[in-house]
Parts: C-alpha cells; sequence; structure tokens
C-alpha cells in the first residue's frame, strides 16, 4: 500500500471531524474521497500532509509507520498536495514559483536558465504545457493549477493529493488535467482525487472511498458503483435525480444590471456591457468558470469594486453610487468566494461574525453596551438553522 491511515481522529473542541477512519491506498491507483461538505475529506488529506495533527490514529507510507510532524515531512517521505487555494508569487515567472525554496543554483547565484529548462523538461512530460518565462499574475487560474501540479513534481513527490481540483477548471481543461492524472499512474505514481463532482469521480478514479459527516461509510472500487449508490452512501437516503420544472414566477423586477462594465485587480477588463435582471422570488444562476468575471459582478453589485461604465439598480436605487453599508441597508448581501479570507474574521468567535456591522443596533446593543446574552442566543438560533458544526456561539471559526 502506498497510503495506510489507521483509527484517525480529528476533533476541534467537541466537534469531531474525523471519526477512527482507516484509509487504504494502493500503490499505481486513483483514489477518489468523496462526501458533503463538512464531511471531513480536507482535514483527512490535511493530516496525511502534516498540516494538522491527528487526535488520534497512525500512518504509514510504503508499509512504514511515520509520524508527519509538519509537510517538510511529508515532502521529503514523497506526499505531494495541491491545494484548492494555491500559493504562487504573481509577480515571478513559472520556474521562479516551481522553484521557490529550492532554487537551482550555480556558482552562489540562481540558475534561472537550468529552472527555466527542467520546468519545460516536465511540463511536457506530462502534458502540463505552460511558458516557464511567463509571469504568473498574467496567467490564468487553469494554468496556475498546473504550475501548483510541477511545484509538487518537482519536489519528487510519488503520491498526490489534489483538493477539489476541478473547481477552477472548464470542461477542456478538466478532461486534460484527468490526462496528466492518468499519466502519473502510468508512471507509478499514486493519486488521491477529493471531490463531490460524481461523474468525475466515476471517470477518472479506480478506487473510490465515501466519508460521511466525519466517518468513512465505504471503501469499493469505482467500477462497481453507480452514481445513484455513491449519492446514497454520501447523504445516508435516496435522492432522486429527475427535475420537475417550476412554474414561471412573474414578481417584480427588484434588481437590474444594465451594460456594466469593470475592471479587474490588474486593471484588465473583467465585466463588458453586462445586462440581465433579477425578479422577486427568482434564482439567477451566473455561470462560467472562475475567472470569468463573476468575482467582479459580485464585488461591483456590493459596492466593493467601482464600476467603469453602466449601472446595477435595486429596486430603483443606484447601487453604484451606494456605499457597502448603505446597500447592506437596502436589502443586498454578498458571500465571498473567498469565505475564510474575506466572508469572515476566523480569529473572532461564530457570535462575534454573526454580529459585525450591526453591533451597534438593537437588540444587540443597549445604551452603548454589547448585549452578549441577545448576541449568544441568536448565534445559537444560526447554528441550529444552519448546521454550523461548533461546541456553541464561543467557538472562533477558525476551530
Amino acid at each position: 500500500m502506498a497510503v495506510e491511515l489507521t483509527g484517525i481522529t480529528k476533533r476541534f473542541g467537541a466537534f469531531v471531524a474525523n471519526d477512527g477512519i482507516d484509509l487504504a491506498v494502493r500503490r499505481g491507483e486513483i483514489h477518489a474521497i468523496i462526501g458533503e461538505n463538512g464531511a471531513g475529506k480536507t482535514t483527512l488529506m490535511n493530516i496525511l500532509f502534516g498540516l494538522l495533527q491527528p487526535d488520534e490514529g497512525s500512518i504509514r507510507l510504503n508499509g512504514e509507520e511515520i509520524v508527519i510532524a509538519d509537510p517538510s515531512v511529508a515532502i521529503k517521505a514523497g506526499l505531494g498536495m495541491v491545494h484548492q487555494h494555491f500559493k504562487l508569487v504573481p509577480s515571478l515567472s513559472v520556474a521562479d514559483n516551481v522553484f521557490l525554496g529550492m532554487e537551482i543554483r550555480r556558482h552562489g547565484l540562481i540558475d534561472h536558465a537550468a529552472q527555466v529548462a527542467r520546468t519545460r523538461d516536465l511540463s511536457k512530460r506530462f502534458g502540463l504545457q505552460v511558458d516557464p518565462t511567463e509571469r504568473v499574475g498574467l496567467l490564468s487560474v487553469g494554468i496556475e493549477q498546473r504550475i501548483e501540479i510541477l511545484k509538487v513534481l518537482v519536489r519528487g513527490a510519488r503520491t498526490i493529493i489534489l483538493d477539489e481540483p476541478t473547481a477552477v477548471l472548464t470542461p477542456q481543461e478538466s478532461r486534460e488535467l484527468f490526462q496528466t492524472l492518468r499519466s502519473f499512474v502510468a508512471e507509478g505514481m499514486t493519486v488521491i482525487f477529493i471531490s463531490h463532482h460524481l461523474e468525475e469521480v466515476m471517470e477518472v478514479s479506480d478506487t473510490v472511498t465515501v466519508l460521511r459527516n466525519g466517518r468513512k461509510v465505504a471503501t469499493r472500487p469505482t467500477a462497481e458503483l453507480s452514481k445513484d449508490e455513491l449519492v446514497h452512501m454520501m447523504v445516508g437516503r435516496e435522492v432522486s435525480f429527475d427535475r420537475r420544472p417550476r412554474a414561471s414566477l412573474h414578481g417584480d423586477v427588484v434588481l437590474e444590471v444594465k451594460d456594466l462594465w469593470a475592471r479587474d485587480d490588474r486593471l484588465l477588463p473583467a465585466l463588458r456591457d453586462a445586462s440581465f435582471t433579477v425578479r422577486s422570488g427568482e434564482v439567477v444562476g451566473i455561470a462560467g468558470v472562475a475567472g470569468n468575471g463573476q468575482t467582479e459582478l459580485a464585488e461591483v453589485l456590493s459596492g466593493l469594486r467601482p464600476a467603469s461604465h453602466g449601472g446595477a439598480w435595486l429596486k430603483g436605487r443606484n447601487l453604484t453610487a451606494l456605499s457597502p453599508a448603505a446597500i447592506r441597508q437596502a436589502g443586498l448581501a454578498h458571500v465571498p468566494g473567498d469565505r475564510m479570507v474575506r466572508g469572515v474574521d476566523r480569529n473572532a468567535s461564530i457570535a462575534a461574525n454573526t454580529l459585525m456591522g450591526r453591533q451597534h443596533r438593537a437588540p444587540w446593543s443597549r445604551a452603548g453596551m454589547l448585549n452578549w446574552n441577545a448576541i449568544n442566543q441568536n448565534a445559537e438560533t444560526l447554528i441550529k438553522s444552519f448546521d454550523i458544526r461548533a461546541r456553541g456561539p464561543g467557538d472562533a471559526v477558525k476551530r
């Protein structure tokens, strides 16, 4: 076995993220780990890679028991992990990012030519087409993921963990990634693939492990399973995939976006002449691969980014002329994609996070003093309503 986890348990206070999980991954296979959000998939892989320490259990790599105290131990043992959120330096070239922290040197100086050549060789070998001399800040998220994979390869990984790798990819990029994963296996490497996209799991994996509420439900050869069986194991109940069309809704227009233009952080056009309406009682989906203007659209509508042309009106009020606080008071809320960085204060409590921006209002504040009884009661209600896994409202979000 390339990887054996035995009895892995991880607690965050009273919350059990991993509960006695056993996992065996054969050398030379693509092993998918699936489960709903909060099932414990990423926590388990963070333990394997040394980012977290288990409260109970043991790890074996290639038959040898090992204590992975931190990622440097994991890397030396032949493990590599590509995270959901990339860790690249935008101002550096592709090759410099790939070799960051382990630069090739000649006479004490960084040998950029050697790094470019090595990066180019690896990219061709595994079908990860990149320009080693390109500055990373100018590249798409799909190319950035290839760079992260090259970083793992150049450090000698033989077992590669990928956490939700297709979330930022186009369908074509996903197909190319699957070809790359198969090339890894052809060279005797092992791939652990975290996903909740069942079609991808069925297409690319040899074996699948299902987690639910922090526990392992099953490990089975993928070829023996149907999509319905996987879903049942993930959620613990039968799920119908029949889609019944909803009756048309004809409420009043509450949001109108017209001829909206905006620039991204590089001052390049991110929105070009965007126009649409949203009616009362309607759900409107904005489709597209990450990096194609969705973030900028949400930021313009919530007052976090200026529009360069056009406008957006919420019940007749021009949002582009309002502050974020005024927009919130008008009834428009924004949940950012990077929740842990921009959506919450990780070091503050759940109760404090539910209050931010409203702390001066009744019933949360009386005579200039915070009413913590009311705040905590409200947070308790939200914890139950939204199934927040925590001991109570005083827990820090980062737990």
